[in-house]
């Protein structure tokens, strides 16, 4: 998750954070969480407590909001192997890591490059890795499972359950944070998320609470006024990870092990918190250097808090799309409700934790994810038949023309077949 979002290779040695990036001058001083009293008491707030409706309009069949399946992919997986190995053969990444899933069968997954420079050992297809703004999806759909029982609706104020947490609160629906919609302030924007010499020997150990990274946020005005735009914010989704702690207590993480990786038996996920480690095997991310590659594998993942601190492996991703866009996880009216989209310029289609990408096979949904050290994409078809995943370990690239060309191969290869590659879409599109 990044503060301008943009495909997987476009982005910049100066990473931010937030399943994105990154940390920079000046040590933010941790903020002690203040309190978050409840509603009771307050003067009402128009739309605080409506009734649970989930309105969704617009859109026609073959918009990419139906349940249907992808088109047929065709030819073998020859040309996939060779699209892959094409994401480390230029330098761009240490390592590359990609699966595809085909009605709930893994039919390809494979890794090229190394786990680690200097050793000379093959990156594992079953390692882990640092999925970044990914997370969103899955804190997406937990959120949106309390909606469907009926503990919150979508368009209730932020002000009803986090009282006075950001300005414009009372304006503010749960549906914007969700959508990008609300004009919170990023606060990955902060010089405090710039990756350079003192992040990368101190600073990207720091732990952060959920509330510390709002306050960050309320530093800066909003972007504009809530539902009059779109910009994407990680800070809408600490928000929803706030909200998910207040509706359960619990902690976001628990609420998300217990709702999706634990049912859907997820054991290469974890959402680690502010643990610095990636458990078992898994391939070390690097971001670009004056003095070349530095090794960021280990880093406090609270930075990103529930916008992006996951930690999974494609396999793992595939299967979370496939029974996402399934109908496993929420109910028809929650999953209409998460692809409905809006087109905010410039081709981006975002609807609540997923987006559409428009391929030579059909539509897609997904998410992409940057933090610094790896990049992500994950995708499926909209009744999640045939899903796919991959990553990449370096978070920045020398030619960005030239990763984003990689991205686009070895994406359209691997969901549509090769024939296609030369109708690659946009990746661009993709809000990591």
């Amino acid at each position: 998750m990044t503060a301008d979002p943009t495909a997987p290779a476009r982005r910049r040695t100066a990473l931010r954070v937030a399943v994105a990036a990154a940390v920079g001058a000046g040590l933010l001083t941790t903020l002690a969480p203040t309190a978050v009293a409840g509603p009771a008491g307050l003067p009402p707030v128009p739309g605080c407590h409506g009734a649970v409706h989930l309105s969704v309009t617009g859109g026609t069949p073959g918009d990419g909001t139906g349940t249907g399946g992808a088109a047929e992919r065709r030819g073998d997986w020859t040309a996939a192997d060779a699209a892959l190995a094409g994401m480390t053969d230029p330098g761009y990444s240490t390592s590359a890591l990609a699966a595809v899933r085909e009605n709930g069968r893994l039919v390809w997954r494979n890794a090229t490059g190394v786990a680690e420079l200097g050793t000379g050992e093959p990156a594992d297809p079953e390692g882990a890795f640092r999925i970044g703004s990914a997370t969103k999806t899955f804190v997406a759909t937990t959120l949106l499972q309390l909606v469907g029982e009926h503990r919150l609706d979508l368009d209730d104020r932020l002000e009803c359950l986090l009282p006075g947490i950001v300005p414009n609160s009372t304006a503010i629906t749960v549906r914007q944070l969700l959508d990008h919609t609300s004009g919170v302030a990023d606060y990955t924007r902060d010089r405090a998320f710039e990756v350079d010499r003192d992040w990368l020997a101190d600073r990207r150990y720091k732990s952060y609470r959920l509330r510390d990274l709002v306050d960050l946020a309320n530093t800066y005005p909003p972007d504009f006024a809530p539902g009059e735009g779109w910009q994407y914010s990680n800070t809408n989704y600490i928000l929803v990870g706030m909200i998910i702690e207040k509706l359960t207590g619990h902690s976001w993480n628990d609420e998300v092990t217990r709702r999706i990786i634990r049912p859907l038996r997820l054991t290469g996920t974890w959402m680690p918190g502010d643990l610095p480690f990636i458990p078992g095997p898994h391939a070390h991310g690097y971001v670009r250097t004056d003095t070349g590659p530095a090794d960021v594998t280990v880093l406090n993942p609270s930075m990103a808090g529930s916008a992006g601190g996951g930690i999974s492996t494609t396999t793992d991703l595939t299967a979370f799309l496939d029974a996402l866009l399934g109908g496993r996880l929420l109910r028809p009216a929650e999953l209409a409700a998460m692809k409905r989209t809006t087109d905010h310029g410039e081709g981006r289609t975002y609807g609540l934790g997923l987006q559409r990408l428009d391929t030579p096979c059909g539509p897609f949904w997904g998410h992409a994810g940057g933090i610094p050290g790896y990049s992500t994409m994950m995708l499926a078809a909209p009744d999640g038949s045939r899903s796919f995943a991959a990553d990449t370990t370096f978070y920045d690239a020398p030619d960005p023309d030239a990763a984003d060309t990689a991205w686009r191969k070895v994406t359209t290869t691997a969901l549509c077949g090769a024939q296609a590659a030369a109708a690659a879409p946009d990746l661009a599109r993709m809000a990591p």
